[in-house]
Order: structure tokens, then sequence, then C-alpha cells
């Protein structure tokens, strides 16, 4: 376990990410000791071979999870759900061994709420299959226009999907796999899914009970807390939302988030109060989190970060057979995942992560020394920020 405090560059030893800031095995990898990346020699990016890239992204903008208890609501009309023809791509679903597609219990529950118009709560639209082919895109420019690194068409030899087992986050991994290989492919695609009671791309409150048991009482007491509570009863009173109705700022913001990104006829106290809710539902989900809670964090994220790092040693390690790697790995997970791991890797910035947003990790080896090194990405931009996490092995497996 590396002891001292290491600056985050935008290129780092792949040892300093996996011992330091991913916290899941005190083990190291042998070609990835750090002694030749740091501030006074900085790495020759010339000399550096992309070897492997994994993204974790947010499902595409959707209508809302649960609608505010105003009478003049929003109109969520199944016109906005029209699919863009270029987005149009077949794929097939099955469990993590390549069995039967589990059944969804979320997306059961989703089609018990009718929203006014007549849409279901939770519903991919046109506009999130936009944002998604749009991320596939620039995904495509990066990794096979700018770097000639994937094929041109989609290779499922070259290709990893695990999604979870909800609707919007099939078809937002549709659409995404349609902007990057522009609907052309070279086998099938298939997205990976798992049963709702072991799933882990995100902290699975409802089937782990330990993480339950740990941050039960925690949403209901982060409304109660000094600041969070005297904004809320502000924002409910202007709207004209009864105090004893269960509306924190997670619904709030969760409304207001889906109303603007569609263009529709929002409350003028959400526009008013748009900062405002924003931070407070930040506010309010790192109260459920608690950082401090580091073994509450560990339940919530680290079998996530557990498979990301599994998928770094396995590239590095000579003896990993070619079929057992991929090139690309896609994980379509969360705004409830993102926000976890950001704070985790050191690197959330204290702003709610939007619909289509990606976490990108690549892998490098450099050709003359053969070290290893990652680089981040979060929303398409490199990071470079400091992280001095203290963590000793907080998120071993």
């Amino acid at each position: 376990m590396i002891s001292r405090v290491f600056r985050l560059r935008m290129w780092a030893p792949v040892g300093v990410l996996t011992s330091l800031t991913y916290c899941l095995h005190q083990r190291r990898v042998a070609l990835a000791e750090p002694g030749g990346a740091d501030d006074q020699n900085p790495v020759d990016r010339s000399l550096l071979e992309l070897k492997m890239v994994q993204v974790v992204f947010r499902h595409g903008a959707r209508s809302p999870l649960k609608p505010l208890p105003q009478e003049d609501q929003v109109e969520w009309k199944p016109q906005l759900l029209e699919v863009p023809p270029q987005t149009q791509l077949d794929y097939t679903v099955t469990n993590l061994a390549g069995g039967p597609k589990p059944h969804s219990p979320f997306d059961s529950q989703y089609h018990e709420t009718t929203l006014k118009g007549g849409m279901f709560a939770g519903q991919l639209t046109k506009v999130g299959m936009e944002q998604m082919f749009a991320l596939g895109e620039r995904l495509r420019k990066n990794y096979v226009e700018d770097i000639p690194f994937l094929s041109p068409n989609f290779n499922p030899l070259e290709v990893f999907i695990r999604s979870t087992n909800i609707y919007r986050n099939l078809e937002s991994t549709r659409c995404l796999l349609a902007g990057l290989f522009q609907r052309q492919k070279e086998g099938p695609i298939v997205i990976h899914t798992d049963e709702a009671s072991s799933e882990v791309l995100y902290p699975n409150y409802q089937y782990c009970w330990n993480l339950r048991k740990r941050t039960r009482g925690r949403r209901q007491a982060a409304s109660l807390q000094p600041g969070i509570s005297e904004d809320l009863k502000k924002v409910k009173e202007a709207m004209g939302i009864a105090s004893s109705d269960e509306v924190d700022f997670l619904v709030l913001l969760d409304n207001m988030a889906a109303e603007q990104v569609h263009n529709l006829p929002s409350c003028p106290t959400l526009k008013r109060f748009a900062w405002m809710i924003e931070q407070r539902a930040v506010d309010t989900a790192m109260y459920i989190l608690q950082w401090e809670d580091r073994e509450g964090l560990q339940m919530a994220v680290g079998p996530f970060l557990h498979i990301l790092e599994s998928n770094l040693l396995k590239a590095v390690d000579p003896a990993t057979p070619p079929s057992k790697t991929r090139k690309l790995y896609l994980y379509a997970a969360h705004d409830v995942t993102l926000m976890p791991l950001l704070m985790t890797l050191g690197i959330f910035d204290h702003k709610w992560p939007p619909f289509a947003v990606d976490l990108t990790v690549e892998l490098y080896q450099h050709r003359e020394s053969k070290e290893w090194f990652v680089q981040l990405y979060y929303r398409g931009k490199g990071l470079s920020q400091d992280v001095t996490p203290d963590c000793e092995a907080c998120f071993e497996s």
C-alpha cells in the first residue's frame, strides 16, 4: 500500500490509481510501480499506447420518477418518446451468464405511475436518445477517428457491455452504440444485466441489508438538517406544496432537471430556486452517503469499483488470454452510481451528474519502459485535480 500522498496528474501510474484511488486491494501491479511519471518527468504522450477504455455513463434524459403534488403539472405526452431513426439498432439482453434477461422490478414499478399527458415515470425520451447518440459520436471521434483504437464497426470481440436491468438504460446503451459505430456491426450486440437482488451498478439499498441498515432514515433526516430544512420549507411554500407532502430536494431536482432539458413550461418557482435546489439536492445526497462512513461507501460502490479495477489488472497481466479482456467496457448506470463513484475517486465537483454524463478510464502502456498509466475523464475533460484520499484499503472486496 502506498503510504504517502500522491498528486493525481493528467497521467498517473496505474499502481497509484489501484493502490490509492481505487483502494480495493493491498496489491501492486509489478509493471506499474511509480517511478518515472512524477511532476519533474512528465509523461510523453507520444510514447503511450492506448490499451483499454472503460466508460461509466448515466442514461439519457427521461421523464420524472415521481410527479410533484401540484394541480398544474407539466404534460408528458407520448410524442416525446419518438425514436430518432439514426439511433435504431438491434440488440439482445441476457443475464451475466448469457441466459435469459432477468425480470425488472423497477420497470414494473415505473409503469404503476402514469404522468399527466400519458407517459410513465422514468421513460427515456427522444431528447435522451439524442443525448446518448451524441455521446456515442464523441467516443467514435476519440477512439475510431482520432485514434484508430476500435474497429469502425461494432465487434463483439472488442466490446463488453453491461447495464442495469432498467429499460431506459438498455435503450440509452442502444443509442450510444448507434452513435459510436454508426449502426454498423460485425456480430450480435449483447447487453449483460444482473438480477436486481445482486446488482452492483448502483448502491443496492433494497437488497443489501447492511447498506439499508446503515443508511436507514438518513434521507428523512437530511431534510431536517439546518439550512436544508429552512430552504426546503421556503421552496415548498412558494410552490404551494403542503409541509406534510413527502417532497424533498431530490424529488424537486428530478422534476426540475427533466422539465428543463425538455424545454417544458416548468413551474416559475423551480426556475427561481434552480441553483438552490441543485445544491441542496447534492447536500442531501452527501448526507445520505456520508464520506466519513467508509464502510457504507464500500457497500455502496465498492463492488463496482472492484469490477473496474479487475478489468485493469487483467489487462496489465501478461498471462491473461486475449479472449478474457476487451478493448472497450461500457457500463450503463445512474446518477446515484456516479456520485459515490466520483466521491470515492476524489473528483466529485459537488454538481449533480447530469443526463448522459460519462466517466472514462483509459489505460495506456509506455512503449519503452512498459509502465502502465491511467487517465481519467469526466464529461469529456481530463482530470488533473489534487487527490488526497487517506483510505487504508477502505474498499477491499
